[in-house]
């Protein structure tokens, strides 16, 4: 008798796929590394003005980059950090020029002309301009609610600088107005980049990459510009190497990565007015009755842009 083997086959097993996990909307985690960034910036330009009580701004610039460098040195030579790969290497250009030269060189020079808190006030555009060039180059599609909330905020920092600067431009703000574009830039290549390099390396290898200028610089500079450090001048100094230059963006940069350039840029919001706080506690600045309004108005277009729903740049890796 002739058997059907296909009435005896086994029935084929259905093996399930586990569904991807599903990324969350918002990373509280990056988030509060990247809030925990941007505390350490808003000491950044009154470090810079405590810096520049002694030493000139190309003086201060270029020292800060060696010192941080030097660290950096070390923390990747302790660690066996291998070389990046060579498709790392034109972001991390981008991140020195922006993040370790270009922001900490403009903002001396502005320094010069503006004080501190008018100086802080225009730093404020930077979240936006850092999301814009975010979107354009990771592809995130942030929500209308989300934009509408950024530029509220760019807006409301923009009354308050012109409010605070008499409705007119200075060249300090140009020097601010170029540190913005640069920045963004830079913030986004190294956002970016803290998806695939931890955010310290980033940092570190920017630092390294920074030297052949910052070397250079610095010993024309001490030569150059008037050199009488006192207390307050090395405390900046060291503020803006250590902190500014490498903890701070180590923090920020994984902040960045974990919770998208987009959504954590807008932290930033809140950074000029907590120098607000620290120019009139530290540098014996008057503040306006503007800046709690202000502070205000800030707080809120910061808390609609991380509730704010908006399509996943990309699946990210954890890097620690």
């Amino acid at each position: 008798m002739r058997v059907d083997s296909s009435a005896i086959a086994p029935a084929p097993i259905a093996v399930a796929t586990p569904a991807p996990a599903p990324i969350p909307a918002t990373d509280r985690g990056g988030i509060a590394l990247a809030a925990a960034g941007v505390l350490a910036f808003s000491f950044t330009l009154p470090g810079t003005a405590w810096a520049m009580d002694g030493l000139g701004p190309w003086t201060t610039t270029s020292l800060r980059i060696v010192l941080a460098a030097l660290i950096a040195a070390v923390a990747l030579r302790l660690t066996r950090t291998p070389r990046p790969e060579r498709r790392h290497w034109a972001g991390l250009a981008v991140v020195a020029c922006g993040t370790v030269i270009g922001f900490p060189l403009l903002t001396a020079l502005a320094l010069q002309t503006s004080s501190t808190s008018h100086s802080a006030v225009v730093i404020g555009l930077l979240p936006l301009t850092t999301a814009v060039y975010g979107t354009l180059r990771t592809g995130s599609r942030p929500s209308p609610a989300f934009w509408t909330a950024a530029l509220a905020g760019a807006a409301a920092v923009v009354t308050f600088t012109l409010g605070t600067g008499g409705g007119s431009l200075t060249r300090g703000d140009l020097y601010l107005a170029a540190a913005l574009l640069i920045t963004a830039a830079a913030y986004g290549e190294g956002g970016r980049l803290a998806r695939e390099l931890p955010g310290w390396q980033v940092i570190s290898w920017a630092l390294l990459l920074s030297l052949p200028f910052a070397v250079p610089a610095a010993a024309l500079a001490l030569a150059a510009e008037p050199f009488e450090p006192t207390a307050r001048s090395l405390a900046g100094l060291l503020w803006v190497a250590l902190v500014s230059q490498f903890f701070g963006l180590v923090l920020w940069y994984r902040g960045l990565a974990r919770a998208g350039v987009a959504r954590a840029s807008q932290l930033q919001l809140a950074q000029p007015l907590l120098t607000l706080a620290w120019a009139v506690l530290l540098l014996d600045e008057h503040m306006t009755w503007a800046a709690p309004v202000t502070a205000l108005a800030v707080l809120a277009c910061i808390a609609v842009t991380q509730l704010a729903p908006s399509r996943p740049e990309h699946a990210r890796t954890d890097h620690q």
